[in-house]
């Protein structure tokens, strides 16, 4: 089996590849990916051991490169991880969002088409859904929730969903789509909440949260989202949408506060900042769909998570040292320097 990861040096990319290389090690892998800011290789320097994996740098977007590649490699699967994915980029730079996330969903979708791909997954996100209040708790996505989109990345991965939708509708490609929620753990690129709030709780700076801190997340150990992926190729419906969420819903200042509590810091370095625009106020997955009919359940509870993810962080330093980069010092100032 021929498998292709588009953006498998992100952080989900990554701990995919490590997934599939432990339970199919079988499975030729191919990586993709272009190597923007949050693409690391240094993420899987233990996968490059196998002789199974492969790194090809590219532009999911360059129609060329993508065609020459799959009619030379012959994919049997391929699985898009790649897209740029942070919203306070999306609110700095759109045109950066709807190239990778539409245009280039649908030139793979073209050579996938091509070439004769078996199974084609989009890699998709709970945000598509737009936000739930605060105060309906008993109130969930589903997968015929209305796609409700509040930024241009939202929009942008929504297109995406759509696209591959009628690819499959017009022209009977088999595909199929996953809908996570905020997933968590490790190689995860810290202008993200977790892994920037403890890089920072680290270096004893203040931690920005945004408004009052009381937004909701669902968290999903990225494993477990790993794991749901692999399941839906192997048994999901062609054509059928999966939401894959871990029923953890938290605000971010909780999060933040169980982060210092980890580390043994104060409270004090908490450090509330304007909010951002078009900041969603609740995520709430409902996994029922992928449960009962494929028999996928999380098996890591936030409390042990998020344990094991702030002791890799700390443990892992040389991994994130240089990314803490002079550039991506001017990026936090310019989202959180001002507010």
């Amino acid at each position: 089996m021929k498998l292709c990861v588009t953006g498998g040096a992100g952080f989900i990319g990554s701990n995919f590849i490590y997934y599939m290389q432990k339970h199919h090690p079988e499975y030729e892998i191919l990586n993709l990916d272009l190597l923007t800011y949050a693409g690391n290789l240094e993420s899987l320097k233990e996968a490059e051991a196998s002789p199974n994996y492969r790194f090809v740098r590219g532009d999911i977007a360059d129609t060329a490169l993508v065609t020459g590649l799959f009619e030379k490699e012959r994919f049997d699967i391929v699985v898009n991880f790649a897209a740029e994915s942070h919203v306070d980029r999306a609110v700095l730079d759109p045109s950066v969002f709807v190239r990778t996330n539409v245009l280039g969903t649908q030139v793979l979708l073209d050579a996938a088409r091509t070439f004769g791909v078996k199974r084609f997954h989009q890699v998709s996100t709970d945000e598509v859904y737009g936000d739930l209040p605060l105060d309906r708790p008993d109130l969930f996505f589903t997968e015929t929730s209305p796609l409700h989109t509040s930024s241009p990345y939202s929009a942008a991965k929504a297109g995406a969903d759509l696209l591959v939708l009628a690819y499959h509708r017009t022209f009977g490609l088999p595909v199929t789509i996953s809908r996570c929620s905020n997933n968590y753990g490790p190689y995860q690129f810290p202008e993200k909440l977790i892994p920037l709030m403890i890089l920072r709780a680290l270096k004893d700076e203040p931690l920005p949260v945004y408004g009052t801190g009381e937004n909701v997340r669902d968290w999903l150990y990225v494993d477990d989202h790993c794991a749901a992926i692999d399941l839906i190729l192997q048994k999901g419906t062609p054509g059928e949408v999966y939401n894959i969420g871990g029923h953890n819903e938290y605000t971010n200042l909780s999060v933040v506060k169980t982060i210092l509590q980890e580390l043994k810091k104060p409270e004090s370095l908490i450090s509330f900042v304007s909010d951002r625009p078009g900041h969603d106020r609740r995520y709430a997955i409902d996994p029922a769909k992928i449960t009962k009919e494929l028999g996928w359940k999380p098996s890591e509870t936030f409390t042990h998570g998020i344990h094991k993810t702030v002791r890799w962080y700390v443990e892992h330093s040389d991994w994130w040292q240089h990314i803490l980069s002079e550039e991506y010092s001017r990026y936090i100032e310019v989202m959180y320097g001002s507010r």
